[in-house]
């Protein structure tokens, strides 16, 4: 890999210039350097699989190691578990370190703008590169999303998106503390909190279907196909229409705490520091977790015609209707597996051949 210590300044005319390395970016180069052009890849933290690293503790895949290979290596060890994120941020730093990848870290990119031939990319640092293809890999979306409603809530209760949340002994005292969310991050948050013996009030959509994570159900997907079936697909129109599920297993273990009230979908909040809920409502909180996911966050892409009015990246299958640009790691970007870990590498290879052959 490349260190961030290289000189400040401009960089020769690429092929391609990928924009993260997480998992996406990572299966890009990949099939990038199976191609033999020349191409590099910038990441705006210290180290890949930081992204995983600075997670809350008890963060594991959702999905057994065995189904969550990169292409071209497979996960170390029991191919049965399910990898913690420390573990993750270990396979992602082995694969770079193993395919020896062009990666600059500490790159954050500022600008993407079109110029005759291509794109120029501009980093936080200054440095400049150009390239006639650019494959954005920076995650479905990266700026955290609260409720407008968490406005109402006092500065005496602690707000912190999952993003931010690690452990509970960050959470100062004993009191009430709310988790929001319906989906498997707050059901482990939660679950979190709750094993310390404080009282949670769980703020969970109880329409969200559960179904169980385990290696029958993991083989009968994969076999039957069901997570390879295209957006578009009957299948894939189906299952885009229903709620993203739980597992059925965590949801199971949170509704055994004691000390944990489940409130239904959140409704809103007081100014005394409760969450009012569709069932219930709290007594005033001392913190809340929001694990309400992420909105889209493109600003530093300056490519007329890339984003949607909403601020979404447009394509047809990670291909962007603008010339020489893509997408990977999106959710739905094919298929359900598209933002999988064990499902990007499929996406990866064909937006990088399309880009190859359009040289």
């Amino acid at each position: 890999m490349i260190s961030s210590s290289e000189p400040v300044g401009s960089s020769a005319a690429l092929h391609t210039l990928v924009i993260g390395a997480g998992q996406a970016g990572l299966a890009a180069a990949y099939y990038l350097r199976q191609a033999g052009v020349p191409f590099i890849v910038l990441d705006e933290r210290a180290a890949v699989g930081e992204v995983w690293a600075t997670r809350y503790d008890s963060l594991c895949l959702f999905s057994p190691a065995w189904a969550s290979n990169l292409p071209g290596l497979a996960w170390p060890g029991e191919a049965r578990r399910y990898p913690s994120k420390a573990e993750a941020a270990a396979y992602l730093q082995q694969y770079a370190r193993h395919f020896q990848l062009p990666i600059e870290t500490q790159q954050r990119v500022q600008v993407v703008r079109p110029i005759p031939g291509g794109y120029e990319v501009v980093t936080a640092t200054g440095r400049r590169f150009e390239a006639k293809h650019v494959i954005v890999c920076t995650g479905p979306y990266s700026a955290p999303k609260v409720p407008e409603f968490s406005h109402a809530l006092p500065a005496s209760v602690v707000q912190l998106h999952s993003s931010a949340y690690q452990r509970p002994s960050h959470l100062a005292g004993t009191g009430p503390v709310g988790v929001v969310g319906s989906g498997n991050s707050a059901l482990q948050i939660a679950a979190d909190l709750a094993a310390t013996g404080r009282p949670v009030w769980v703020a969970f959509d109880e329409g969200t279907p559960a179904m169980p994570n385990n290696t029958a159900m993991w083989a009968l997907l994969l076999s039957t196909r069901m997570l390879q079936a295209s957006r578009n697909s009957p299948v894939g129109r189906l299952m885009r229409s229903q709620p993203e599920p739980v597992v059925s297993a965590d949801l199971k273990r949170l509704r055994r705490f004691p000390n944990v009230r489940f409130m239904g979908r959140a409704l809103g909040a007081t100014p005394e520091g409760a969450l009012q809920g569709k069932t219930a409502t709290t007594p005033a909180l001392e913190a809340v977790i929001w694990a309400t996911g992420f909105r889209p966050d493109y600003n530093w892409l300056q490519v007329p015609g890339a984003l949607s009015p909403a601020g979404e990246p447009q394509h047809e299958r990670g291909l962007s209707p603008v010339p020489g640009l893509a997408f990977l790691g999106l959710p739905w970007l094919h298929s359900r597996r598209s933002a999988l870990m064990g499902g990007v590498g499929a996406d990866a290879q064909f937006v990088v051949n399309h880009l190859v052959k359009k040289t």
